[in-house]
């Protein structure tokens, strides 16, 4: 327990990328946790670093309006890691997550704040709670499964995870033991029975994994977007969120609005997912180019009756230049973002629109800054509350010509 002499009181001001907020105390700045913008608290510090501090707001003083009681007991200082806002109420996490979708966008972006203005994290169908259809537990030393703390190792012994799905939650993996792994995951498809699968690797970005070992259930999973199924291995990319594929497929359409004979790139394009949406509406006299480095996805598979799609593996750094030209492309890169070699690529491939699927609005905004410096503007985006109570969201951008 900490004694007030270890705490600082602070004022709280604005939310900042990463899951916390910005205060400041004696000209340091402190990257506050579990605190909203306009309160008074009592900080912990947990890290400490030349140019500022990290900590955990441990005492309310002064509470904000949007703020409420952690529905999950674990989300708490020194508790799991992996819900940053559940003490913020749902309409306070939209608007935290569209300030830092906004802020990224003029600080990193070099945009106008009044043309970023009208842009919003919008939620997608669902409550906050139930929503994720994958999840990956960690194994501590006694093999014991649960989620890791914030920025830690430790691996927080829970019983449940509230934001998983009720049929993932009610799986029996948290109470076995997992000497040997390093990571468990389970995936619950909707199709089929819960799957699960061990690794001894450690996770890679992208959602991407080490080879992992089948326990139970189908090793190929069952995905369906609209009237199409897909299917996959179990340790594949596929978005967690029960409705973020279709609304992801939609928007994407929408905005790039592909027309009969075109041809399209899809640019990490994993199982498909965009590809055979694009091909369905390019239509036989169409060309789909996919790129991919898994062929986990089994993407070829996905879109098997779709011959004016197809699929090359590789790097999309190496082959970006070697595709055929498109009249409209769709990215969907890692967290990092797309960088400049590829946006290069694509711009001299001379398309007419490309659509930018976005998990890291820092990159985002640092590759919209690119796009500019090539002659080429954010028209318009969408972003969606993929991730309730976590500062993650997903934004898909729509860029053409300036």
């Amino acid at each position: 327990m900490s004694n007030d002499k270890d705490l600082l009181t602070v004022e709280v001001g604005s939310v900042a990328h990463g899951g916390h907020c910005v205060a400041r105390h004696d000209g340091r700045v402190i990257f506050v946790r579990h605190a909203l913008p306009g309160e008074t608290v009592k900080v912990k510090i947990t890290e400490r670093k030349s140019g500022y501090l990290r900590g955990d707001a441990v005492e309310i003083l002064t509470p904000a309006p949007g703020r409420r009681e952690a529905p999950c007991v674990y989300a708490h200082p020194g508790g799991c890691g992996g819900c940053d806002f559940q003490h913020a109420d749902r309409d306070t996490q939209l608007a935290l997550k569209t300030t830092v979708l906004r802020e990224q966008l003029v600080r990193l972006g070099g945009m106008d704040e009044a043309d970023v203005a009208g842009y919003r994290v919008e939620s997608l169908p669902g409550g906050e709670s139930g929503w994720r259809t994958r999840m990956q537990y960690a194994v501590d030393g006694t093999g014991r499964a649960g989620l890791r703390g914030h920025r830690s190792h430790h691996v927080v012994d829970i019983d449940r995870c509230m934001v998983a799905t009720e049929r993932v939650q009610g799986a029996d993996v948290l109470d076995g033991d997992w000497s040997g792994y390093g990571s468990v995951g389970v995936i619950d498809s909707a199709e089929s029975e819960l799957s699960v699968h061990a690794t001894r690797g450690r996770q890679e970005g992208h959602g991407r994994r080490a080879h992992a070992e089948q326990i139970s259930g189908p090793a190929l999973i069952g995905e369906t977007v609209g009237k199409r199924r897909f299917e996959l291995m179990s340790e594949a990319f596929w978005q967690v969120h029960r409705h973020a594929a279709e609304t992801f497929t939609a928007t994407v359409l929408e905005l790039l609005d592909p027309q009969v004979g075109e041809s399209a790139w899809d640019l990490y394009g994993g199982a498909g997912l965009f590809a055979v949406a694009l091909a369905e509406v390019v239509g036989e006299h169409g060309d789909v180019t996919l790129v991919e480095t898994d062929r986990r996805g089994n993407a070829t598979g996905n879109f098997a009756d779709l011959p004016q799609a197809h699929a090359v593996y590789g790097d999309v750094v190496a082959l970006v230049d070697e595709l055929p030209q498109p009249d409209v492309i769709v990215l969907d890169p890692p967290r990092s973002g797309a960088g400049e070699r590829v946006i290069t690529g694509m711009v001299e491939a001379i398309p007419r629109a490309i659509a930018y699927v976005a998990c890291d609005p820092a990159a985002l905004g640092r590759d919209v800054k690119t796009f500019a410096k090539l002659g080429w503007r954010l028209k318009t985006l969408r972003s969606f509350d993929a991730f309730p109570m976590t500062h993650h969201f997903e934004t898909i951008a729509l860029f053409e010509p300036a």
